[in-house]
């Protein structure tokens, strides 16, 4: 094994799958459009088969259906003819592959599927199978040639399923008007969920996790605040908990470098008034925006009546995955 040969089969591979996917362009015809539109108008699931490799391809083509707001799952068609078979229901669309379209597994159940009087949509390399004749739908998937030089591993083939799949998948997609806050509730573990589900009242420190003196407070004792509480922040609030100003870390550096006494100041001469506010119920992604376009690291979170419930700098932001 050379490095010149390893590199050499490895662009071959890649040509000849790309070649063979962009052969598909072609075959994109009202028979697609009809298999989108039964999906698109399925009461039920749709219900992916699919043995060997097609199995794998028809997991992440299922997969990929429910994450872009088509309802799916995958059934294995052997599990299927003990037992799982009771999973597909009336209402709902089988999506079926198989490269040769004579997969044994999937022809032992056609004839159960076609009595429920279930839509069929079969995804072939073989247009004069078994599996492409029972099919209500039929979409070629085939391939002239396989990207393994001994022609045996599928390898062209399953790209080309697999390509076809995400086609109808986001076909589908755009016919529902599915949008990125549709994909975040389906991913709300993911980045994406996070940035668009995430509210600050998630987030927020609130109760005696809230720092805040009173204006009249020495700036001695609302250092212990900060301290105690751990934002790098402390709110200043009237007799009524109305916020009136806040004291951050960086307002004590410029402080201390402006020769200010901490044990004879009053936090409300040196606190920063009329500080950024925000309310509950807004998004994480949202709080995050406004600290940087404003430059600082914390905001302070009041009602209606500007009275204080709760507090969030960036490390709670950090720590959420917002960031």
């Amino acid at each position: 094994m050379t490095t010149a040969n390893v590199i050499k089969m490895a662009k071959a591979v890649l040509e000849i799958e790309a070649k063979e996917v962009l052969a598909l362009r072609d075959r994109v015809d009202d028979q697609f459009a009809k298999a989108c539109a039964l999906m698109l108008h399925c009461q039920g699931r749709v219900v992916v088969l699919g043995m060997g490799k097609s199995g794998h391809v028809g997991h992440k083509i299922a997969a990929t259906l429910a994450s872009t707001g088509t309802p799916a799952f995958f059934v294995h068609p052997g599990e299927a003819s003990h037992g799982d078979l009771g999973m597909i229901t009336a209402k709902d669309v089988v999506l079926a592959l198989s490269n040769s379209g004579e997969t044994e597994e999937i022809r032992t159940i056609l004839p159960l599927i076609k009595r429920l009087g279930i839509y069929l949509v079969a995804l072939t390399g073989n247009p004069n199978s078994n599996l492409a004749h029972s099919a209500d739908v039929h979409i070629d998937v085939s391939v002239n040639e396989e990207a393994c030089p001994l022609g045996l591993a599928p390898t062209s083939s399953t790209t080309a399923a697999l390509a076809m799949g995400d086609a109808m998948a986001i076909a589908l997609l755009d016919a529902r008007g599915f949008t990125e806050e549709d994909f975040a509730r389906s991913h709300p573990g993911g980045s994406l969920g996070r940035r668009l589900l995430l509210l600050i009242d998630d987030l927020m420190h609130t109760g005696d996790g809230v720092p805040k003196v009173r204006a009249d407070t020495g700036l001695s004792k609302a250092l212990l605040e900060m301290t105690h509480k751990a934002l790098g922040m402390t709110a200043v609030v009237d007799d009524h908990d109305r916020v009136i100003g806040i004291f951050t870390d960086g307002d004590l550096r410029r402080g201390l470098d402006q020769g200010i006494d901490y044990h004879q100041t009053a936090i409300q001469s040196v606190m920063k008034a009329n500080p950024t506010c925000v309310h509950k119920g807004m998004l994480a992604a949202e709080a995050l925006g406004i600290m940087d376009q404003k430059k600082i690291n914390g905001l302070l979170v009041v009602d209606n009546a500007h009275k204080l419930i709760g507090a969030l700098n960036m490390h709670d932001l950090l720590r959420a995955g917002v960031v």
